[in-house]
């Protein structure tokens, strides 16, 4: 039988999480890591915090969607109710993706 030989970290598929907001799959890279601290939802763009953490386009479309369904408490397995106020405030401005001249 022949020795598998461990994979180099150049050929290794990127991670891949769910987006909250609209459900589709996309390499971790491409997401905005959220986690709950205290009952409030804070940005981890570094992904060091700890945490279960919920992942998101940076597009204010599944923003929206996220919203609207009210997953954070199930996605990130809160007791509470959780304040989304800062992570809303960034992306209240935010163009949404693929919108405006050029994108099509």
């Amino acid at each position: 039988m022949p020795r598998r030989d461990r994979l180099e970290a150049v050929d290794r598929a990127a991670p891949v999480r769910m987006c909250v907001g609209c459900r589709s799959r996309a390499a971790q890279d491409d997401l905005l890591r959220l986690v709950a601290e205290g009952g409030v939802l804070l940005p981890d763009s570094a992904r060091r915090m700890p945490g279960r953490g919920a992942y998101l386009h940076r597009d204010p479309r599944c923003w929206a969607q996220a919203e609207r369904r009210r997953v954070w408490r199930r996605a990130l397995r809160a007791d509470g109710a959780i304040d989304t106020s800062r992570v809303g405030a960034l992306f209240a401005d935010a163009p949404c993706v693929g919108v405006g001249p050029g994108s099509g």
